[in-house]
């Protein structure tokens, strides 16, 4: 690997970060690990050089440092998950990206996910190597919380350990110490105490059933410091997410079989491209779009219990999108919201259908739904669609009662002499964030 060339580009908050690129093709977008962050430094160390030229087959790799490390600007003392947004909002600002796949290791975990529930339409994929929602996860950990004592103490010492101690598989005394010098370029005694108590308190938990982007749990099966549990827990939350495990105990991926965390990864990236490593062009047209939402999830999770409550949506799941397949309709694996299912279909009759079949599977599983139909121009890119008629069919879906089919008027007016059944108007309804009211009907089942 090459000397990177470093280039800067400025917060809006007027702080100074350094990012450097790697190959070509799609872009990557890989957070920085602080507190082990160093442009420069990280390309002298064999093993972080390869992990970074294989991540950059084929791919544009996007690495910038953090605020406080590295080579950006130092002397700053706003670390909030909300500040270092600012830092990858810079990056992708000054290169223009309108849409990149987005790669985080541990501690960037919560800002990845944070970054991409609030940016839909920007990040294509997402990708969670060893990481949580919560840093009280990682706090868990007792060998964690014996090595930061060492913090206070001895700055050496205290790197040093942290390095031999987190660095599991890696045996080579040598490559522990370079590790540790690393650490020491990266950051401050000092910038790592103004950190601490900001990271102590992260918690994203609440954004997992939010984040709409398909996601890639990625984790060590034989890591002690933060257990396949808690990555079974995070896969779990995220819709749309998968999960896999990969042999190996150590914190980095290229501290493990790197082919094997870069395959999974390319096999996971490459999903919706085309032959040639490019996004697939966005389309537009004209689609009925069904949105599916369980009632009242937060009252079932409290009764069921939050293992059982995501066992039973999971099943439920496949069983919406059979019956969506089975009408014709294309279930959207990258729009996902909350506990719900988006779908689009070019039938008003197959999409009426495909609804009242979704609305008893959700009866019979005990997970009531709400439902909403609406048509209208939607934007097609990869796996997800867009556009304001997306947001109507979701306020739709909200106004219904559970496992009552409810539709607009463009919907009914496209259906109303092939669906099969009848239609009760609940005449005009007021929809957050849509500027006119939209008239809506209830779906029943039988001939008029």
């Amino acid at each position: 690997m090459t000397e990177p060339r470093i280039q800067y580009a400025k917060t809006s908050d007027g702080v100074s970060i350094a990012y450097c690129l790697m190959g070509e093709g799609p872009p990557l977008v890989h957070l920085p690990w602080w507190p082990l962050n160093h442009l420069q430094m990280e390309g002298q160390i064999s093993e972080i050089r390869q992990w970074y030229e294989r991540l950059s087959e084929g791919r544009m790799l996007v690495r910038f440092d953090g605020r406080g490390s590295g080579l950006s600007e130092r002397e700053v003392t706003d670390f909030s998950l909300e500040a270092r947004m600012l830092d990858l909002e810079a990056v992708v600002e000054r290169l223009g990206l309108q849409r990149f796949d987005l790669y985080a290791t541990l501690h960037t975990g919560p800002l990845a996910i944070a970054y991409a529930v609030r940016n839909p339409e920007r990040v294509s994929r997402l990708v969670l190597w060893c990481s949580y929602a919560a840093a009280s996860d990682w706090l868990l950990s007792p060998r964690v919380q014996a090595v930061r004592t060492l913090a206070d103490m001895d700055w050496r010492t205290f790197t040093e350990t942290a390095t031999h101690a987190f660095i599991a598989e890696w045996e080579t005394g040598d490559l522990a110490h370079r590790m540790a010098a690393l650490f020491r370029e990266s950051t401050t005694q000092q910038q790592y105490h103004k950190y601490i108590p900001i990271f102590n308190a992260v918690d994203v938990t609440d954004l997992l059933s939010l984040v709409e982007v398909p996601t890639l749990v990625l984790h060590p099966r034989q890591l002690e410091l933060l257990g396949v549990d808690v990555a079974r827990g995070l896969a779990a939350r995220i819709p749309n997410a998968r999960l896999t495990l990969l042999e190996g105990g150590g914190i980095f991926p290229y501290a493990g079989d790197i082919v094997a965390a870069a395959g999974a990864i390319d096999d996971f990236l490459d999903e919706g491209r085309d032959i040639s490593g490019r996004e697939s062009a966005p389309s537009s047209g004209t689609a009925i779009i069904l949105f599916a939402d369980i009632a009242d999830s937060t009252a079932l999770t409290e009764r069921l219990g939050d293992a059982a409550f995501r066992e039973k949506a999971r099943d439920l799941d496949r069983t919406l999108r059979s019956i969506i397949r089975d009408d014709a309709g294309t279930a959207i694996e990258g729009k996902l919201l909350g506990d719900g299912v988006l779908a689009v279909f070019t039938s008003a009759r197959h999409a009426i259908e495909a609804a009242l079949a979704c609305a008893k599977a959700g009866a019979d599983a005990g997970l009531p739904l709400h439902l909403g139909l609406h048509a209208g121009d939607v934007i097609r890119e990869e796996n997800n669609v867009y556009g304001g008629a997306v947001n109507i069919a979701s306020r739709i879906s909200g106004l219904s009662a559970p496992g009552e089919v409810l539709l607009s008027e463009t919907v009914r007016s496209l259906a109303r002499t092939s669906a099969g059944v009848t239609f009760e108007d609940r005449g005009e309804q007021a929809l957050k964030g849509v500027g006119d009211a939209v008239r809506v009907w209830v779906v029943r089942e039988g001939e008029a």
